[in-house]
C-alpha cells in the first residue's frame, strides 16, 4: 500500500475544516433569527441529552479503531479483520442504546418529536466508519463526500427553515445529512478490505481497549455537553442554553482553525511512528504543532475579546445579547484545550496511554461538574463556563506534567510569551478602533484588520519563532514548518 502523503492530507484537512468553519458562518445569522434564542436553547437541551446515548453506543472505538488501522495498515488482511470486528462491535452496541433511547423517549414526552428525529444520529454512530479511513490517512475518501453533502446541507437549511415552527425540519435536516455523509463512506469500502475468515473473529480484546478510550470520552463530556444539559435543567431557561450554545459554536469554529486538521492528520503519523519507534521525530512534531497553535489560538483569543461586543448583535441578530459576555469568558478556552488536544492526540492516544489520560480527565470532569452545581444556579451561562475554564486548565496542566519529556512547561513559555504580549497589544489597539470607528459593519471590519496588522507586527518585531519562519519562507510556511528538517 503505498505510503500517506502528509501535505496533500493537511490540504484536504485543513480545506474541509474551512468549510466546516464557513457552515456555520453563513448559517448560523439565518437560523439565530428564524428560530430565535428559545429555539435555539431547545435544540441545544434535546441534543445534549441525545448525545449520551450516542456516547455510549460508540463507546470509544473511533479513536481506538484509528490507532488500530494506523497500526496495521500495510496489512491488508489484518486491517480488514479489525474493521469487522470494531464495526461489529459498535453495531451491537448501537443497538442496545437504541432501546435504551426508545425508552427515554416514552418517558420525555415534551420534547418527543425532537428525540425521534435525534434518533437519526445512533444510526451515524452504528455506521460511522471515519476512524477507518483516517487510520490508512486516506481523508479523500471522508472530506469530498462530506463537503458535498455539508453543502447540500446549507442549501436545504436555506431553501425550508422559513419561521421559528421548524425547528423540527431543522433538526431533521441536520441530522439526515450528517447520516447519509457516513452511509457515502461505505461505497469505497471494498478497495481497502479483503475476504476474512469470520469464525476467527474476537471481540473480547476490543471491547476491553474500547473501554479503556471511553472513560476519557464520557469524562469529556461531562464538560463538554453536561454543561448544557444542566443550564436547562438548573435555570429552567431555553435563552440561557442559547447563549451558551452559539457562544460554544463559535468557539468550536475557532478551534477546528487552531488545531483540529492539525491533529486529524498528525495522530495518525504518530501513531505510524511510535510502532516504529522514532521518538525524536515525535517530539519536533508536537513543539512544532504547539508553536502553531499557540500563533493561532492566542490572536483568535484576544481577537475574540476586542470584538465580540461589536460582533454578536451583528452575527446573531437580536436577543443575542447575553452571548457577549458568555464568548469573552470562553476564549481562553481555545488556548487550552489546544493544549491538551495536541498531547491527547499526537502523544497519550498514539503512545497506547489512553488510560494514563483518562484520570486526568477524570479529574477535570469532577472539578466542572462540582463548580457547575456550584455555579450555574448563580451565574448560569457564565458559570458553565467558569467551570469549563478551570477543568480545561487543570487538564492541561496535568497532561504537560506527565508527558515524559514530549512537552515542557519551558517550552511552553519559551513559545507562547511573545505571542501573549502581541495579543495585548493587538487587544489595546482593537479597543482604539472600536472607539474611533463608526457604522456596524465598518467597526467591525477595521477591529479585524487592526488586530491582524498589529499582531503580526508585534511578533515580527520580536523575532518570534513561528513568525520569522512564515516570513521567510512565504507560501507554504504552514506545511513546510511543521515538515521542516
Amino acid at each position: 500500500m503505498k505510503g500517506p502523503s502528509i501535505k496533500k492530507n493537511l490540504v484536504l484537512s485543513t480545506m474541509y475544516q474551512v468549510l466546516t468553519l464557513l457552515t456555520p458562518l453563513i448559517t448560523a445569522p439565518y437560523i439565530s433569527r428564524v428560530l430565535g434564542v428559545d429555539q435555539v436553547g431547545i435544540y441545544s437541551f434535546t441534543l445534549s441529552n441525545q448525545y449520551f446515548f450516542s456516547l455510549l453506543a460508540g463507546l470509544g472505538t473511533a479513536s481506538y479503531g484509528l490507532r488500530e488501522i494506523a497500526r496495521n495498515r500495510d496489512d491488508a488482511k489484518m486491517r480488514s479483520k479489525l474493521f469487522w470486528e470494531i464495526e461489529l462491535l459498535t453495531v451491537f452496541t448501537t443497538a442496545v442504546m437504541l432501546c435504551a433511547w426508545a425508552v427515554w423517549i416514552y418517558f420525555n414526552q415534551k420534547y418527543k418529536i425532537f428525540y425521534l428525529i435525534l434518533s437519526l444520529n445512533l444510526f451515524n454512530t452504528m455506521f460511522d466508519i471515519a476512524w477507518f479511513y483516517d487510520g490508512l490517512e486516506m481523508f479523500q475518501y471522508t472530506v469530498f463526500k462530506n463537503s458535498a453533502i455539508k453543502i447540500a446541507g446549507v442549501i436545504l437549511l436555506f431553501t425550508f427553515i422559513k419561521s421559528r415552527d421548524d425547528l423540527a425540519l431543522y433538526i431533521f435536516i441536520v441530522c439526515a445529512t450528517t447520516l447519509l455523509g457516513t452511509l457515502s463512506m461505505w461505497v469505497t469500502l471494498p478497495k481497502f478490505l479483503v475476504p476474512v475468515d469470520w469464525r476467527k473473529f474476537t471481540f473480547r480484546r476490543h471491547l476491553h481497549e474500547t473501554f479503556i478510550y471511553f472513560v476519557p470520552t464520557v469524562a469529556t463530556s461531562i464538560y463538554t455537553v453536561l454543561d448544557k444539559t444542566l443550564i436547562g435543567f438548573i435555570t429552567k431557561d431555553a435563552s440561557q442554553n442559547g447563549y451558551y450554545e452559539q457562544a460554544t459554536k463559535l468557539i468550536k469554529m475557532m478551534e477546528a482553525l487552531t488545531f483540529t486538521a492539525l491533529n486529524h492528520v498528525l495522530g495518525s503519523r504518530i501513531s505510524w511512528l511510535f510502532a516504529e519507534n522514532r521518538h525524536e521525530e515525535i517530539k519536533r512534531r508536537i513543539l512544532d504543532s504547539m508553536n502553531y497553535i499557540f500563533f493561532m489560538g492566542v490572536g483568535i483569543c484576544f481577537g475574540i475579546l476586542g470584538i465580540a461586543a461589536n460582533f454578536v448583535p451583528v452575527f446573531f441578530g437580536p436577543g443575542y445579547d447575553g452571548v457577549i459576555r458568555v464568548l469573552q469568558l470562553l476564549s481562553p478556552i481555545i488556548v487550552i484545550i489546544g493544549v491538551s488536544n495536541c498531547l491527547g492526540s499526537q502523544y497519550y492516544n498514539p503512545a497506547g496511554l489512553r488510560a494514563v489520560s483518562a484520570r486526568f480527565i477524570i479529574m477535570g470532569s469532577v472539578t466542572n461538574l462540582v463548580l457547575n452545581l456550584l455555579l450555574i444556579p448563580v451565574f448560569k451561562s457564565q458559570g458553565a463556563v467558569i467551570a469549563s475554564l478551570a477543568a480545561e486548565t487543570l487538564i492541561s496542566v496535568l497532561y504537560v506534567r506527565h508527558s515524559n519529556g514530549y512537552l515542557t512547561p519551558a517550552q511552553l513559555v519559551q513559545l507562547g510569551w511573545k505571542k501573549l504580549v502581541a495579543g495585548l497589544v493587538m487587544l489595546a489597539g482593537m479597543v482604539c478602533a472600536g472607539r474611533f470607528v463608526h457604522g456596524e459593519i465598518t467597526v467591525i471590519i477595521a477591529q479585524f484588520c487592526v488586530g491582524v496588522i498589529i499582531y503580526l507586527a508585534v511578533l515580527a518585531v520580536l523575532k518570534d519563532s513561528f513568525i520569522r519562519f512564515a516570513l521567510d519562507t512565504g507560501s507554504g510556511m504552514i506545511y513546510k514548518f511543521m515538515h521542516r528538517k
